[in-house]
C-alpha cells in the first residue's frame, strides 16, 4: 500500500470514529470512552504524518509504534463500548472495528518489515 493511500485511511478512520462517538449517549462512561477513543483515532493518523517525514530509519520506527498502539488502544475503546452497549450504531462500530483491525496489520506488517533494514 502507497504512504498516501494509508494515510487517507487513517484520516478516514478517524472522521469515522468521531461519527460514530457522536451516537452515544451522555452518560460519564459513554463520553469518558468517546472523547478517548477521538483522542487515539486522531493521534494515529497525525503520527503517521510525523512518521512519513522520519529523520531516520529508527525514528521511522519510532512514530510507527506509537500508531500502532493508538490503533490497537482504538480497538480496545471499541470493543469496550460495543460490549456496554454504549454505542446505539452497532453496524457502523462493527465496520470501524473491521477498518481498524486492517489498519493494525498494516502497521505490523510496515514495522516489521522496517526493522528488517536495521538489521
Amino acid at each position: 500500500m502507497k504512504a498516501n493511500e494509508l494515510e487517507i485511511r487513517l484520516i478516514q478512520f478517524a472522521i469515522d470514529s468521531i461519527v460514530v462517538c457522536k451516537s452515544i449517549d451522555k452518560s460519564f462512561a459513554s463520553e469518558h470512552l468517546a472523547k478517548q477513543l477521538i483522542r487515539s483515532a486522531t493521534s494515529s493518523a497525525l503520527n503517521y504524518g510525523e512518521a512519513r517525514s522520519g529523520e531516520s530509519t529508527r525514528d521511522f520506527l519510532h512514530k510507527m509504534k506509537i500508531c500502532l498502539k493508538e490503533l490497537r488502544e482504538c480497538l480496545i475503546n471499541m470493543k469496550i463500548q460495543k460490549g456496554a452497549k454504549l454505542i446505539s450504531e452497532t453496524n457502523l462500530i462493527d465496520k470501524l472495528m473491521k477498518e481498524n483491525d486492517e489498519l493494525i496489520s498494516i502497521f505490523v506488517a510496515s514495522i516489521k518489515t522496517a526493522s528488517n533494514k536495521l538489521k
